[in-house]
Order: C-alpha cells, then structure tokens, then sequence
C-alpha cells in the first residue's frame, strides 16, 4: 500500500492549468524528488497534496483513504504536513512559539520541540528570539521545524534551498538526513538536481505540468534529467510507460 498518492490530479488557476493529469506514489520512508524549472507546476502539485489548492480533477489519497474532499487543516491532522515556498512564519513570535503551531494538529509522536532543536540545532540559541529578526537559513529551520511538530507522516518540502548560502544549505539538508531515519515519506520540490540526485530514491521530472521523467535517482542520468528538466527531450509524452496511470507508478 502506498502511503500517499495522487490519481489523475489536475489543477490550475483560473484559465490556466498548472498540472495535468498526474499520478504517482510515495511509499513509506521514501524521498521523492519533483525537478523542473520555474512554472512546471511543481509547488501547485505539493499545495494540491497538502489540501491548500483545491484540484480541477483527480484524487488524493492517503493509504487507503480518499482524502479529495478534506481541507488542508483536515489533512495535517491526518498527517501530511507541508513546509511552503517563502517559509509563512508568524513575524510577532518566537521561534519556540512558532514551533508550537505545528503541535496544532494534536498528533502525538516523537516530534517534540528538543527533539526539533536536537535535529535542526541552529535553532538552539533563537528560541526566544521574533521569527522577524531571524535570517534566511533560520526562517527555513524554523518552517521544517514546525511541520515536524506536528508529527507528521508525510512532509511535503517545496524549495528546502531557495536564496541561501551554501553553509548553510549543507547544515539544512543533514538535519534532514536525521529526519528521514523516523521513516517519514518526503516529497521534495529542489532547484539543485546535484543535490537532489545524492539525496532522493526517486525522481519525477515535471515539464509544462506534465511528467515527462519518472525513475530511481540512481537509473537516470544526469544529461537525461537535464534534457527534461529544459524541456530538450519530450519523447517521454508519447511513451506509453508514462501516459498511463500503471506506468506512472511504476
């Protein structure tokens, strides 16, 4: 049984459609990867997971349970927790505040706010300080931290990297080495595809709101997701193993 899966999902903003017509399947403990440049509709597909962008067609599911109708709010307390592009904290709190929104979803497990801080240790010296005051790289601790409050099953990442500092991009993503030992499923939107192949089982490559790549991290060269990720190569739309709903779980 997957953990959590999108069957035909299509969504868009008015007129405009952002994705189409996807499929695919997180397995427990898993990391998958989304590429694509700007516009690919990667962040509109985690808003439609997560419940904050209702879909034009399509389901959500989580295990066995069709979770379409259910809002956001709903869905975290379900389990899926997503951590947004531009991080959303509340500037008026501290840090350890902020934190304590996630714990909102009432899920009990071992997210708790030391074992947050034991994980995404910059974090230590800024529990009293506003979320106003912190930097970049501390504003997207800060947002992983929280998801992780609320004890999620799924974390949904979109631009873990965006506008930081190699330091401290390096310091992000071993705490998230430490996260993913919980056995979490990850669903990771990243702009950085050397990263993103040292670090992901599995990569979707999304071209135009269409997956034009799909495979294991390991199988796919990096010319093969580049020639996608650009858009070079769209053979991927007339293959048969990517135009139906089997050969996109695959």
């Amino acid at each position: 049984m997957s953990l959590l899966s999108a069957q035909l999902v299509s969504a868009g903003y008015g007129d405009s459609r952002a994705v189409s017509d996807i499929v695919l399947t997180l397995a427990p403990g898993e990391l998958l990867a989304l590429v694509g440049a700007n516009g690919a509709g990667k962040s509109t597909l985690l808003r439609v997971l997560a419940g904050a962008h209702k879909p034009t067609s399509g389901s959500v599911w989580l295990k066995d349970v069709d979770i379409s109708p259910l809002t956001d709010f709903e869905r975290n307390r379900l389990g899926i927790s997503l951590v947004p592009e531009g991080r959303r904290l509340f500037a008026s709190l501290t840090v350890l505040e902020n934190l304590m929104v996630g714990a909102g979803s009432g899920r009990v497990g071992e997210w708790t706010a030391d074992r947050v801080v034991d994980t995404l240790p910059m974090l230590k010296p800024l529990l009293k300080r506003n979320a106003s005051r912190l930097s970049g790289g501390q504003q997207q601790a800060v947002s992983i931290g929280r998801a992780l409050m609320s004890n999620p099953e799924v974390l949904l990442l979109d631009e873990v990297s965006l506008g930081l500092a190699p330091i401290i991009i390096d310091e992000l993503y071993e705490s998230l080495a430490v996260v993913r030992q919980s056995g979490l499923g990850i669903i990771l939107v990243e702009q950085d595809l050397s990263r993103t192949v040292a670090v992901a089982d599995r990569i979707i490559c999304l071209l135009e709101g269409h997956v034009v790549l799909q495979g294991a991290a390991g199988d796919l060269s990096h010319e093969q997701i580049t020639d996608a990720y650009f858009g070079h190569s769209i053979s991927s739309f007339s293959n048969p193993e990517l135009t139906t709903e089997e050969g996109l779980q695959a």
